[in-house]
């Protein structure tokens, strides 16, 4: 979905409005979170129920440093802002907010926390809503394992962050360091498919109709073995949420379209800027 193209779905005032949304892996105190695009998007979005699916705070990373800027107290806000105007905000805690499945049944500034959740869509599909961690081998086997990886990935990022940061400067679109070592690395490919297989299974065991979830950072909506399977990204480096529509309708939003379009317009207003006052 195109955030700039014209959509039924989109009002007088830009903003969109949809049913459902599910947005995952914000990681709120990591330096990787992308949380002035998130704040645009929670700013454009409307929707009558928002489901948190995991890794909102990021808690291991918390623990080793702590990190937490003004735009990620703005996030938090903003989500409780969305719950007090009637939004149903759902909230289902990851592995590295697992510190909050202790509260699980409770409810936090209108935000109800639970294990897991069953959604019915407006064509009456019912999904299963579940972070996914629970079928990572390595964080139920080797969980010291899993933060060796974080730390790997925090580290990935940050030379990504020093990349795209040329990047820009030179007017090209962001590029992620971390999603393309995942795809040359057979393993890693492996991995996320047997992922997305167990997920997609337990659902169809469940009597459902398909599953929703986060945890592997990789957007994607397909259908596996009869069941439908739908990943919602990140907001890390992804910036992507999955929405559904008034009539049913799922699609992947990908929010770094508008945040690329807006960086190229901003930078095309400096320059006419500076080439007006070189010229006059």
């Amino acid at each position: 979905m195109d955030p700039f193209a014209v959509d039924p779905d989109t009002d007088h005032g830009g903003r969109i409005r949809l049913r459902t949304v599910w947005i995952s892996d914000l990681h709120l105190g990591t330096a990787g979170c992308q949380a002035e695009a998130l704040l645009d998007f929670l700013r454009v979005v409307e929707c009558d129920t928002l489901y948190l699916v995991g890794d909102i705070i990021d808690g291991w990373q918390l623990r080793r440093q702590w990190y937490w800027p003004q735009t990620h107290n703005d996030v938090v806000q903003k989500l409780l802002r969305k719950a007090r105007k009637g939004t149903r905000v759902v909230f289902v805690p990851g592995n590295h907010d697992e510190f909050a499945r202790k509260y699980l049944g409770h409810n936090f500034g209108g935000v109800d926390v639970v294990e897991d959740a069953v959604h019915e869509t407006a064509d009456g599909r019912l999904l299963w809503i579940t972070h996914g961690d629970h079928f990572d081998g390595v964080i139920q086997c080797a969980k010291w394992l899993a933060y060796v990886g974080d730390w790997a990935y925090e580290t990935t990022l940050r030379v990504n962050r020093r990349l795209n940061s040329w990047r820009a400067r030179m007017g090209l679109p962001y590029w992620s360091l971390s999603r393309y070592l995942k795809l040359k690395v057979k393993r890693a490919v492996n991995y996320v498919s047997d992922f997305e297989v167990a997920v997609a299974r337990e659902a169809r065991e469940r009597g459902l109709h398909g599953v929703v979830c986060g945890h592997i950072h990789h957007a994607e909506i397909r259908t596996i073995d009869g069941t439908l399977y739908c990943n919602d990204g990140d907001w890390v480096e992804s910036l992507t949420a999955l929405v559904e529509h008034p009539d049913g309708r799922l699609e992947i939003l990908d929010w770094s379209d508008r945040i690329h379009l807006a960086h190229n317009a901003r930078a095309a207003a400096h320059q006419a800027v500076e080439t007006a006052f070189t010229t006059s």
